[in-house]
């Protein structure tokens, strides 16, 4: 991380996420002296201050203005209130955002800079198996995209967007992906409890055929439907199991609930937004 930009790196929020690449900074040799935080809730402040030993204050101050990087981590609808307070002591820094639905609009009217990535990662990201996209505004250069890249990468995978409204629908396949996932392994463990298989061992098998097969996936040149048909043999028991789910309408029901989700995304953005 030898790019001027990462030599001082604020937060403002210090949730899970802000944690998350804290986390992943620290263990690529950044120094906790080099990180600052906002963080206004008293309990999260001194969680934050004890595990990784950085300075944590309850508001923004002159001290940000040091930050060559500023990473917003903030819930969506306290944006523009964080930003207003932060804003005027940010003013020479990259702005990244971690916000769903804000859009680079509305954070570039709130900061008076054109300065800014958007980013939505997920939650894997607190293992350092995160996906996360990102786009970055026409002002963002290509030594400034190195240092998001440098960052995110201390959190798992990233890929660039050329289009904003990219991001909506990111919202809802990855970045709420890892509630899907959940969902479906909770699916299973309640199945296996109901067949005779005890808590425990129904979610090592839902939780171990989740991470292969996604392992199995990403290592294979074969799409997921052909991967899914060398495993469904017609007449056998995951033909039943397939055939099931397709008289449900869940693959379909699925493809809405996503949809859904990236509605959400754009009224976060049309809501918390306008101001």
């Amino acid at each position: 991380m030898a790019s001027s930009t990462l030599d001082n790196i604020a937060f403002i929020g210090g949730g899970n996420m802000a944690s998350a690449i804290i986390g992943g900074l620290l263990q690529q040799g950044l120094a906790a002296s080099q990180i600052q935080i906002v963080e206004p809730f008293d309990e999260q402040r001194s969680k934050l201050q004890a595990q990784f030993g950085i300075t944590a204050q309850a508001a923004p101050g002159a001290a940000l203005a040091s930050a060559g990087l500023v990473i917003w981590a903030v819930k969506p609808q306290t944006f523009q209130q964080a930003a207003q307070q932060a804003g005027p002591h940010t003013g020479n820094a990259l702005h990244l955002s971690v916000a769903a639905g804000i859009r680079s609009d509305s954070i570039a009217r709130w900061l008076g800079s054109e300065r800014i990535v958007r980013a939505m990662p997920n939650t894997p990201a607190l293992i350092g198996q995160g996906m996360t996209a990102l786009f970055a505004r026409p002002a963002v250069t290509a030594d400034h995209r190195q240092a998001v890249e440098a960052v995110i990468a201390t959190t798992g995978q990233h890929l660039w967007l050329s289009e904003e409204q990219q991001l909506d629908a990111v919202t809802a396949l990855s970045g709420s992906g890892p509630a899907y996932v959940f969902y479906f392994i909770e699916a299973m463990v309640a199945a296996g409890v109901q067949m005779g298989l005890t808590p425990a061992q129904a979610h090592t098998l839902a939780v171990g055929t989740f991470v292969g097969s996604s392992a199995l996936a990403a290592a294979s040149e074969d799409p997921p439907e052909v991967l899914r048909a060398r495993v469904t043999s017609k007449g056998g028991t995951t033909y039943a199991a397939l055939t099931a789910m397709e008289q449900a309408g869940i693959q379909q029901q699925f493809i809405h609930a996503i949809e859904a989700a990236r509605q959400r995304a754009v009224e976060l953005g049309d809501e918390f937004g306008a101001g």
